[in-house]
């Protein structure tokens, strides 16, 4: 069962959900940046949703469900602020209740053959978003952002 559609968003927002897969991750994606109000945005800007979006899902095929399919839903509508986006699933809560810190480590601290493989995305989503907040709600996870 998908998630409930977001409370919050308006009839004008962006709302899709998906099973959350590698391959359904793609596609969903792929038609979000053809949709309003992703499709509106300057080249540099759509790429930096794409990013972000990208490593956000990603996570939660990888983390949330661990590997096997769960249901997920996006929400993204235009505010005064930029983008406001949301996430929710139904998978494993965050470790500790709370978003990752997303520390990107120091290249000077460490050779570059010792550092370590993946681990990034969460500095990039915290680098390129505003607001991120992340809340578990019953049995959802919610994680909501601004793209600027």
């Amino acid at each position: 069962m998908l998630p409930a559609p977001d409370p919050e968003a308006r009839a004008d927002d962006l709302q899709m959900a998906f099973m959350a897969t590698p391959a359904t991750v793609r596609e969903g994606l792929a038609r979000m940046l053809t949709m309003a109000p992703l499709c509106h945005l300057s080249e540099d800007r759509r790429a930096t949703a794409e990013l972000v979006l990208a490593e956000v899902l990603n996570n939660v095929v990888e983390h949330a469900y661990a590997d096997q399919a769960g249901p997920v839903l996006v929400s993204i509508g235009q505010t005064p602020q930029g983008l406001c986006c949301t996430v929710t699933d139904r998978g494993k809560a965050m470790p500790g209740g709370t978003v990752p810190e997303g520390r990107c480590p120091d290249p000077l601290e460490r050779a570059l053959e010792d550092l370590p493989e993946g681990g990034f995305g969460w500095h990039l989503i915290h680098s390129l978003t505003a607001e991120l907040r992340y809340a578990r709600v019953d049995d959802s996870n919610r994680l909501q952002f601004i793209l600027s």
